[in-house]
């Protein structure tokens, strides 16, 4: 199948690897070129913010495949090699040394990149961003030596390194203008669960809150300024205000970009020789009848195989249900579904709530429209999915 074709593959992270793998075990024997801007060769993300930050992953673990698993497969793995022009025309795209590489099928998948924060002194030494793993690297060392940590941002990125700032012995602030942490992504009630989690372990939180400048003394970070004056006092700054898609490269192009490359419920592009999977991808959900773009690992696992098998032919309908976990001191979190903004009446909970071991089910109607669970791992997420796909009501 395919032994003249020749498939390329943007950005050499989880999905584009795993695409790549899929490929090759659905019998593709043509060409497949990854490309990565990294040096490194594919890995996996979590353990940047979890247990590779926190000392107890080692370096080894966070690997998508084995050294050798590219040459073995036959898979053209180019490292450092940023792509900067795609011509949809001639079926190209080019390297940042010049080099152009014709592509039958090309699959994008370059992720996505930390927000900056956009205020004086943003740039001082000892302010970190946290996506790869020379970040989590520098990160690492800064926190071992201690000292005071301020993290701009309580969304995931942030309540996991504020957890193994902890961890590390470090005093923490957390500031986050919503009036709970994760409260895009969990709401009002369950947000208020992860800020007494936090609380519990000696962090102060500073909700409601924004940061106007980062103040340093010779180049060094030295105090964050909040929005009411305040001053907090920082050896350490990590910013975790999201995320945004890496689309330049389809834009330039002319493809379609409304946060995230948009593509069909089969990950296919309106040119239909080019995909996109991963973090950079707006998903139209044949659930939710609309294009959805999720960050997290599980999406980047499952959407570059669903991409491959496209591009290999075959009727795809990606249709997975949104899906995140997290790891914070003692606890365990799986989340599973989706809803807009105030896309929910009340949440309900069953099990032990202040002992950290319970279910929680996000209502619209009688109708579940998410839930999670924290450490009941012998149900797990399963009866979760179950209720959403079913509608039934909870019992």
């Amino acid at each position: 199948m395919g032994t003249e074709q020749t498939f390329v593959i943007v950005g050499a992270g989880l999905a584009g690897a795993k695409a790549a793998q899929t490929l090759r075990e659905e019998g593709f024997t043509g060409q497949v070129i990854l490309c990565g801007e990294e040096a490194e060769r594919p890995y996996e993300r979590p353990p940047l913010s979890k247990g590779y930050l926190q000392g107890t992953e080692e370096r080894a673990k966070i690997f998508v495949h084995d050294e050798g698993w590219y040459a073995d497969n036959s898979v053209d793995l180019r490292v450092s090699a940023a792509v900067t022009g795609l011509d949809l025309a001639a079926h190209q795209i080019e390297l940042d040394g010049g080099e152009r590489v014709g592509y039958d099928k090309l699959l994008l998948a370059p992720g996505a990149s930390p927000r900056p924060l956009r205020v004086p002194g943003a740039d001082l030494d000892g302010v970190y961003l946290l996506r790869k793993v020379g970040d989590a690297d520098r990160l690492g060392e800064a926190l071992r030596a201690g000292g005071r940590v301020t993290v701009v941002g309580a969304g995931w990125i942030g309540l996991e390194t504020a957890a193994a700032a902890r961890g590390h012995g470090c005093a923490v602030t957390v500031v986050e203008p919503q009036p709970a942490p994760l409260y895009v992504a969990l709401g009002q009630e369950m947000g208020e669960f992860f800020a007494a989690a936090h609380r519990a372990q000696g962090v102060e939180l500073r909700l409601g809150s924004g940061v106007t400048e980062i103040h340093g003394e010779g180049g060094k970070v030295s105090a964050v300024v909040l929005d009411d004056g305040t001053r907090l006092p920082s050896d350490t700054v990590i910013v975790g205000v999201g995320a945004a898609p890496n689309t330049a490269l389809a834009e330039r192009a002319g493809l379609a970009v409304d946060d995230g490359i948009l593509v069909d419920e089969s990950l296919r592009t309106a040119d239909p020789d080019v995909y996109a999977a991963g973090d950079v991808a707006s998903a139209r959900h044949p659930r939710y009848g609309r294009h959805l773009r999720v960050e997290h690992w599980s999406n980047a696992l499952h959407s570059g195989p669903a991409a491959a098998r496209a591009m290999l032919g075959q009727d795809v309908t990606y249709d997975r249900i949104p899906y995140f976990f997290t790891d914070q001191y003692d606890i365990g979190m799986e989340f599973l579904g989706w809803f807009p903004p105030g896309g929910y009446d009340r949440v309900v909970t069953r099990g032990d709530v202040e002992g950290q071991a319970f279910h929680a089910f996000w209502l619209a109607g009688d109708r579940v429209v998410a839930g999670m669970h924290v450490n009941r791992w012998d149900e797990g997420i399963a009866p979760v999915e179950e209720l959403i796909r079913s509608g039934k009501p909870l019992d």
